[in-house]
């Protein structure tokens, strides 16, 4: 279900994510299928060689949701992945953007090691670069070259779940960066180079 809320929007927690520390598309792609299939566990091999995968997210904020398959037969499915562009919109700004489908894959072989049914909570996704800068204002901890700014990130949780175990598993499986922010109970996860804070 996709909602526009209207007046005020929530503040998102901010994520001091750290720079943004690219590897080349395909040295990244590359690494990250190769630890997917070495590390992400049986449910995770089994999917991927029948070409599924599912992930189901729920915004907070606004419970707008996604549930259901974005990549099947070697693809990613084009409507799958614009409903998950709206669900991590940039709240204060009503700004989507293409997500980088990597961040999906990275959620997708987290919940799959954790056998996770629940879905992920989002609580940030993409921001604009004015939301970033406005962040970035408020706590000297944020990144001026935030990945959250090119798609590639989002700081989540499962309910009911430990974060700091989500945290712990996420950085053993080094498929992009893994930040812990136990104080506000959430995970920062990106697609980018696997590093951890």
């Amino acid at each position: 279900m996709i909602r526009v809320l209207s007046g005020n929007r929530p503040h998102e927690p901010e994520c001091p994510c750290c720079a943004d520390r690219r590897l080349g598309r395909r040295s990244l792609v590359a690494t990250g299928l190769g630890l997917l299939a070495s590390t992400a566990g049986g449910r995770v091999e089994a999917q991927a060689a029948r070409g599924t995968r599912r992930l189901s997210v729920r915004r907070a904020f606004t419970d707008d949701s996604f549930s259901g398959v974005y990549f099947q037969d070697g693809q990613h499915v084009a409507e799958a992945l614009r409903q998950l562009d709206w669900v991590f919109r940039d709240l204060s700004r009503e700004e989507v953007t293409p997500m980088d489908p990597r961040l999906f894959d990275v959620m997708h072989a987290v919940a799959a090691r954790m056998e996770a049914t629940e879905p992920f909570e989002v609580i940030s996704g993409y921001r604009s670069p004015e939301t970033n800068a406005g962040v970035v204002r408020q706590t000297s901890r944020a990144s001026t070259a935030s990945l959250h700014m090119s798609g590639m990130a989002g700081d989540m949780r499962i309910p009911g779940r430990d974060s700091y175990g989500m945290a712990r598993l996420a950085a053993t499986m080094g498929l992009g960066g893994v930040g812990l922010y136990r104080r506000d109970g959430f995970v920062h996860l990106d697609c980018g180079q696997s590093r951890r804070w």
